[in-house]
């Protein structure tokens, strides 16, 4: 329970098995990891290690446990670097600006992560995480994009996932959207702090979308759609996306 060693003697840990029991390949390659981890900061390179082994899931998404509704490397770098930005800070105003970068929440259904497979160095796939979690503008996706394929081959349907999550991202914020919820029969959209900067350009649009865009009494907002993949969420989600930061934009000074 975290309390193991934490005091002036030395903490113990045994772990045993039933006789007769075999280890799985993949309980080896953690025994083998919690063995040579033992310096300071080995919490998160565990971490990183335990989610190489068992895979990333859905990266940016909300198909992890915990509290944390995004998980992975690309919210950690984020996380790290707000708190840090906002501790050396202090009264100056930083912190302002740090807390001002927001990051939305995606769950689009579509695996998203860099396979071990496309990318078989464990340093190399985390390098590359903390680089998508930098890349800002179309541009410097495509470019991104572009390195991957010259290094590594043609992309995996993930690592397109996660390309395109990262652009659904920037236009998230751009459309002052704080979440966006997809599955095959639409999308559920809640905006950052439950407003957004031109109501009454959204109030028309939502008219023009009568039948199959509404406003919810939580203020999230609904659109009633058919997307059959993931493929068709992601294409769609970054149509409507598009849209609400063009009326975003109408309305900021």
């Amino acid at each position: 329970r975290g309390r193991i060693g934490r005091a002036k003697l030395r903490g113990y840990a045994y772990l045993t098995l039933p006789p007769g029991h075999r280890l799985t390949d993949t309980a080896h390659k953690r025994l083998q990891v919690i063995h040579r981890l033992d310096g300071l900061g080995a919490g998160f390179s565990l971490a990183s290690h335990d989610m190489d082994i068992r895979g990333a899931g859905n990266l940016l998404g909300e198909e992890q446990s915990g509290h944390v509704r995004e998980v992975g490397i690309e919210l950690y770098q984020q996380m790290l670097e707000e708190a840090v930005a906002e501790a050396k800070a202090g009264d100056g105003g930083g912190g302002a600006a740090a807390r001002e970068r927001w990051s939305p929440q995606i769950a689009l259904g579509a695996p998203v992560l860099i396979p071990e497979r496309y990318v078989p160095d464990l340093a190399a796939r985390l390098a590359l995480y903390r680089r998508v979690s930098d890349l800002d503008g179309p541009a410097e996706l495509d470019a991104f994009a572009a390195e991957l394929v010259d290094r590594f081959g043609p992309l995996p349907p993930e690592a397109e996932n996660l390309i395109e999550t990262v652009s659904i991202k920037q236009l998230c914020r751009a459309a002052h959207v704080a979440r966006i919820d997809a599955g095959p029969k639409g999308a559920v959209l809640a905006f950052h702090n439950d407003s957004f900067p031109a109501p009454d350009a959204l109030v028309r649009y939502i008219a023009q979308e009568r039948g199959t865009a509404a406003l919810r009494p939580d203020q999230t907002l609904l659109f009633r759609r058919n997307w059959d993949d993931a493929a068709a969420r992601m294409r769609g989600a970054k149509t409507i996306l598009k849209i609400l930061a063009g009326l975003a934009g109408a309305g900021e000074p």
